[in-house]
């Protein structure tokens, strides 16, 4: 594994995951929702692997990777030198069907399930793993097909592709407000997207959605997961100072 963090930066992590809780903690009570109901998941993308080591040791443990080959790497690192971590890693970026298998062996939770073809690729992989694939699928606001998502149209054709799947496990739903459009009624769509997954699979419960920049908003209409990057870990970086 890399070298170690500095204490510098290891009191600069500490404080930023501070900072974050209590934003958190702040948006839920205005909200009239007990902090409890929303799941931190750490955006670790380009972060090194003894960055994600000094935020479990600081008490995290979801993480979430963007890039397939990267994250295999980060994960088999931290667990060939700290496998006494018992970390829960999450999927949160385009998969393509050829790096499922890279991804699979490890992952908790894939989240961005937005076809019927990826689903099935998951399906094949999960079966080989033995174990059974927790997923969300990622809903579109706007149905941009270059940002990915099933829109509105596909939601609930796609929740039912993937609950006769006998690998996956449906847990709910992932979304990204458009970078330009209305927070507020970005989250409130993805909130009504969430409720129609809901009243079809009862059991998907999990509205992942809300970053760095908009939490609160997100919280404000019924997020359980936020999504946060920049503000917890600083600047995109390949190596610990």
């Amino acid at each position: 594994m890399s070298a170690e963090v500095s204490a510098e930066r290891r009191a600069e992590l500490e404080e930023r995951l501070h900072a974050v809780r209590e934003r958190i903690a702040a948006a839920c009570t205005a909200a009239g929702r007990a902090p409890g109901e929303v799941e931190l998941l750490a955006v670790t993308k380009t972060i090194p692997a003894a960055d994600v080591v000094a935020l479990a040791e600081l008490g995290l443990r979801d993480f979430g990777e963007n890039r397939a080959q990267e994250a295999a790497q980060k994960v088999a690192e931290i667990r060939e030198r700290r496998p006494d971590l018992d970390l829960r890693w999450h999927f949160i970026g385009g998969l393509q069907r050829n790096k499922v298998r890279v991804v699979t062996p490890w992952v908790t939770r894939v989240e961005t399930v937005d076809s019927a073809r990826l689903a099935a690729a998951l399906d094949r992989a999960a079966a080989e793993r033995g174990t059974p694939l927790p997923v969300l699928i990622q809903y579109s606001v706007d149905g941009d097909p270059a940002r990915g998502g099933v829109d509105d149209a596909g939601l609930l054709d796609l929740a039912a592709q993937v609950t006769q799947a006998r690998g996956l496990v449906l847990e709910g739903l992932l979304s990204v407000a458009p970078l330009g459009a209305d927070d507020e009624e970005s989250f409130a769509a993805i909130a009504a997207a969430g409720s129609r997954l809901r009243a079809a699979h009862p059991g998907a419960t999990v509205l992942s959605a809300g970053m760095s920049g908009d939490l609160e908003v997100a919280i404000r209409h019924g997020s359980t997961v936020a999504r946060v990057g920049t503000a917890l870990v600083g600047d995109r970086r390949l190596t610990s100072r």
